[in-house]
């Protein structure tokens, strides 16, 4: 029996609310259905991910080729909603979802997001009937101030709704801090992905690896630099390709995978660069990405604002034992990537800071004891943002509830 059964309590029984099943979360909750004795049973909104269609980012029509559904326990509510999906207020419209949660009878209520009808109905729903209420986000505010007026006063008394509230890093955390979610209602619950997948041992994904780089025509020697997501603004991809361009590291290339709407500008710029020095590759689904991490030397996630708000690309790149350079506006970067330890940061509002980071970062993985150091130090970091530990913080939480509950 695992550790979790063992030492701690039977918990309260959970009902999850989440727009649709992901790559991300599914894997862990089929782990806290083997792994833990938690009762639960997730209620999707939205058959995104399972069902192919087109993400307007990526420009494509596609559904996950991994397993999402087996393994725990959901439902899928009927979504009415014209235009379904989470890019609108109402793209999540759920009527059933009261009925539902009523028939399945929950002790507790862990919800993803709040900014959908459905989501709203689900906190009406749980306060009227004295269920309390977990929240599960990962916004933060690098590079932007937090609120003031009446947005910050109507944040606030939202998260006052919630008994408890998870956390995925130091950033989410001060987000939740400066909207008066007192400490004692915070628990520590990383953001992860599924390890048993991103295995950078495994025969399958090294040899589709070998098999990628003769056919991209690059060297055993050849440095790889690795952007994958979408190419949007956002992520900024045109300025990795410019400070790539601009430091001309010698027997390097750049490699991009995904699609979107700078693609075709990408290209064209790329064009003027020396033979064989950058690549596109298109989107690539979850179980061909390991192959794309085994590629990288290097992997550069870019993006500022508040677009984005962790980069689980971090943590899978990580687990293929490959180091990050990344914007100090990415969400995991206070946890994951420790400038000239675990990675390489620069800061998102200093010009050409990406160029030189970039050039500092090829530098030191061309030292080998610097690269072997490195690289065991990103396996050492990533492994705490695991489900393990995402499952304990999830099982504070829950055991925070009753006390706080029948004393308020």
């Amino acid at each position: 029996m695992n550790t979790l059964e063992t030492a701690l309590a039977p918990l309260p029984r959970l009902a999850v609310v989440l727009s649709h099943p992901t790559q991300y979360y599914s894997p862990w909750f089929r782990w806290l259905a083997e792994h833990t004795d938690l009762d639960f049973r997730v209620f999707y909104l939205w058959e995104f991910g399972v069902q192919p269609m087109r993400d307007p980012q990526f420009g494509t029509t596609f559904a996950w080729d991994v397993d999402l559904l087996s393994g725990y326990a959901h439902e899928f509510v009927p979504n009415i909603a014209r235009d379904p999906g989470t890019h609108r207020f109402g793209g999540l419209r759920n009527p059933e979802l009261p009925e539902r949660l009523a028939a399945w009878q929950p002790d507790a209520l862990l919800l993803f997001g709040y900014k959908h009808p459905s989501h709203l109905s689900a906190i009406f729903w749980a306060r009227e009937r004295r269920v309390p209420l977990i929240f599960r986000g990962d916004s933060h505010f690098l590079g932007r101030s937090p609120p003031r007026g009446l947005k910050r006063f109507l944040l606030r008394l939202l998260f006052r709704q919630f008994a408890a509230v998870t956390y995925v890093g130091a950033a989410n955390r001060d987000y939740f801090t400066a909207l008066g979610v007192p400490a004692p209602r915070l628990f520590f619950a990383p953001h992860a992905v599924d390890d048993g997948h991103f295995d950078p041992a495994d025969h399958g994904h090294i040899e589709s690896a070998n098999t990628l780089r003769q056919a991209l025509g690059l060297s055993p020697s050849t440095r790889v630099v690795l952007f994958a997501g979408k190419l949007v603004p956002a992520k900024q991809p045109r300025a990795l390709l410019e400070s790539f361009l601009a430091i001309r590291a010698p027997n390097t290339a750049l490699v991009f995978v995904g699609d979107g709407d700078q693609k075709t500008a990408l290209q064209a710029r790329a064009a003027g660069a020396a033979p064989g020095t950058v690549h596109f590759l298109p989107f690539a689904n979850q179980s061909e990405m390991p192959a794309r991490y085994l590629l990288a030397d290097l992997f550069v996630l870019p993006s500022s604002g508040i677009y984005e708000t962790w980069g689980l690309a971090v943590n899978e790149a990580m687990h293929m034992g490959v180091p990050c350079l990344v914007s100090d506006r990415v969400g995991c970067q206070r946890d994951l990537v420790t400038d000239g330890e675990t990675g390489w940061v620069f800061r998102a509002d200093k010009r050409d800071a990406l160029a030189e980071r970039l050039r500092v970062a090829l530098a030191a993985l061309a030292v080998p004891e610097t690269r072997i150091h490195i690289r065991a130090a990103v396996r050492t970091r990533v492994s705490g943002y695991s489900f393990e530990r995402a499952a304990e913080g999830l099982r504070a939480a829950l055991a925070s509830i009753p006390a706080r509950h029948h004393a308020s």
